[in-house]
């Protein structure tokens, strides 16, 4: 039976601190299990991340292919089934989606696409909007200004 007084951790679940250098009966003392000599003997020594004791990194082992165009535009897509929210005859552009919590206050320019449909005679103003969309807008009685 369990009780107070032989209460105890489950047995190897607690492991003591490695106390180095601390004299030869720890089994620790003197290099206090860094070795002798070398670099990581010493103080202060760091490796290079990546660095596998002068073996070719794996980073450097693996093939390196394709492009990354650091100038590439990253649009946030918005369907026309989100614009639905929106009351007929409204202006919609970056303001008005974030105030409807569409789009964040610092995400990138809007792309309007046609996934969805539209019923309502909207305003779009935005920065970039697929054919399809556009003229589903314009059907439905509304207005595309890039």
């Amino acid at each position: 039976m369990l009780t107070l007084n032989n209460l105890a951790p489950t047995e190897g679940s607690r492991k003591k601190k490695k106390r180095v250098g601390r004299g030869q009966g720890s089994g620790l003392g003197k290099t206090a299990g860094r070795g002798h000599k070398g670099a990581r003997s010493r103080s202060g020594y760091s490796q290079k991340p990546g660095f596998e004791g002068g073996q070719m990194p794996l980073h450097r082992r693996l093939p390196k292919r394709g492009f990354t165009n650091i100038f590439r535009k990253e649009y946030v897509i918005v369907s026309l089934s989100d614009l639905e929210r929106f009351e007929a005859g409204s202006t919609v552009d970056r303001a008005a989606l974030i105030e409807a919590g569409i789009i964040r206050k610092n995400d990138g320019p809007v792309k309007v696409l046609a996934n969805g449909e539209i019923s309502r005679a909207l305003n779009l103003q935005v920065d970039k909007i697929s054919k399809t969309a556009r003229e589903k807008v314009i059907a439905a009685g509304g207005t595309v200004k890039e």
